[in-house]
């Protein structure tokens, strides 16, 4: 595992940094002329972080689209984690299952009231039974991003958490480059309302694989401040700890997030969280190029003692308020001073850090 400081910024890896003494200059030059002092002007590269893999060309939390995000030079890989009936944490983004699988076909009349498929109804054997695709509306069967992997092709499953850290780990192990890992707990706060509760499975796997400690190559996320504090507190969590940041009101679990992307609001959480993950739109406001403003979020919460991971740039669904993936790296690491990223393309983002 990586230790240290390398496991808040990503560490330098040799086939990333060509001559680190040159970068070095450069960025402390940059900090010098424009008064900035973010997380990274230590002269560490702001991580790439693998949202949901290289999930821009091959189907989200699929072991291929990890392993593609791993040979592309990804830092960290995320994975959001659910729970299935018979309490086994697998790597899907949603409660429910039927925008990414043909459960639909195959189990007709396993839905609920809602018209929804949920993970938390299905048996890890019948979840193994499923074919994940690219990302598709249930209305319209249409793919959410028509440009991407063609639905319907390749033969993805679900994968189990503890499948997905063997990977990872063993990736590590055959090419020599160590790539941590991001998970994320998804709706704690729903799974105790069904009667499961995810975190205290979640933490025990993390255990398992390593990833105890603030040295560890491994950031927890989660979008409900209770939760986040109880990882905590009442869970014990000692490793790095991110709390998810919406760009809008409070969340359907009562977390008040306008409050906390405020000045106080941050430092509040600041003793117990080791750095945010806000909306992009948190960063950059506007709807326009020309409109845009960025707005004072990453100085507060670096001001707490924050590292901040804005999420999520898609090279093909650009926010209004920029004209290319260029030029919204560039707000966000050289204007707003980011310490990292998610992106559904691993490797625009990290060609863009090299050529910088």
């Amino acid at each position: 595992m990586m230790k240290g400081k390398d496991c808040l910024i990503g560490g330098f890896q040799p086939e990333r940094i060509i001559a680190i003494p040159k970068l070095m200059n450069l960025r402390f030059l940059f900090f010098i002329i424009y008064g900035l002092v973010p997380m990274w002007a230590s002269a560490e590269s702001p991580i790439v972080i693998a949202h949901r893999g290289a999930s821009g060309y091959i189907p989200e939390h699929t072991l291929e689209a990890k392993a593609m995000a791993h040979a592309m030079g990804a830092d960290f890989l995320e994975q959001d984690i659910v729970l299935s009936k018979d309490n086994i944490p697998v790597v899907l983004h949603d409660a429910h299952i039927d925008t990414v699988t043909d459960v639909a076909t195959k189990f007709t009349d396993r839905k609920r009231e809602d018209g929804r498929y949920y993970a938390l109804d299905f048996t890890l054997s019948e979840l193994k039974q499923l074919r994940v695709s690219e990302r598709f509306s249930t209305k319209t069967g249409k793919p959410v991003y028509p440009k991407r992997f063609p639905g319907g092709k390749g033969q993805f499953e679900i994968v189990t958490l503890e499948e997905e850290l063997e990977f990872i780990q063993a990736l590590n192990q055959s090419t020599g480059r160590e790539v941590g890992i991001y998970p994320e707990i998804k709706k704690p706060a729903w799974h105790r309302e069904q009667g499961h509760d995810i975190s205290p499975i979640v933490l025990s796997i993390l255990d398992k694989f390593g990833y105890r400690t603030k040295e560890d190559a491994c950031f927890l996320q989660c979008f409900e401040i209770a939760e986040v504090k109880r990882i905590r507190k009442e869970l014990g969590w000692k490793g790095q700890l991110v709390m998810l940041l919406s760009g809008g009101g409070k969340g359907k679990d009562g977390t008040d997030h306008p409050h906390l992307r405020t000045k106080a609001g941050l430092k509040e959480i600041s003793s117990i969280v080791d750095g945010i993950g806000p909306s992009i739109g948190s960063v950059i406001a506007g709807k326009t190029p020309e409109d845009r403003k960025i707005t004072e979020l990453v100085k507060h919460a670096h001001a707490a003692g924050l590292v901040v991971h804005p999420y999520t740039l898609r090279a093909d669904e650009l926010q209004g308020t920029v004209r290319s993936a260029d030029e919204l790296m560039d707000l966000l690491f050289r204007e707003a001073g980011a310490d990292g990223l998610f992106t559904d393309f691993p490797d625009v983002t990290v060609e863009w850090l090299e050529s910088q």
